[in-house]
């Protein structure tokens, strides 16, 4: 899987999960620390990659603008350590790549994950 990991998770959580067999980068190495998250969307849309981050902003940003990508999976109430976020992930992402595929914003928490797919439509 094609993976942007932002700078709201550590360099090593790409690191690992590139280890694991990902193609997996870190906005640092695209020199996109600091950017807005309108341009590390772009990024990953633009390079067909699926945004890592813990930052809940992304998912906000697509629900907003009822963007149809990229994918995001946010870890939310995660581990600190970063092996210990790149496991949680690495077990999730096998059952999460079809809605990945397909377009999604992925809550993921230890023990559970929430699929909202994409585009967003505002709730009735």
């Amino acid at each position: 899987m094609r993976l942007l990991v932002d700078e709201s998770l550590s360099h090593d959580v790409a690191s690992a999960l590139a280890g694991a067999g990902h193609d997996a980068v870190h906005v640092g190495d695209l020199e996109l620390l600091g950017a807005p998250d309108e341009a590390v969307m772009s990024a990953a849309a633009d390079d067909d990659r699926v945004l890592i981050s813990a930052d809940s902003d992304f998912g906000e940003l697509l629900a907003l603008n009822r963007h149809p990508g990229p994918s995001v999976v946010i870890l939310r109430r995660s581990p600190h350590r970063p092996t210990e976020q790149a496991q949680l992930l690495l077990g999730a992402l096998p059952d999460l790549q079809d809605s990945l595929a397909e377009g999604a914003v992925v809550s993921l928490t230890p023990g559970a994950a929430r699929i909202r797919r994409l585009p967003i439509e505002p709730s009735t």
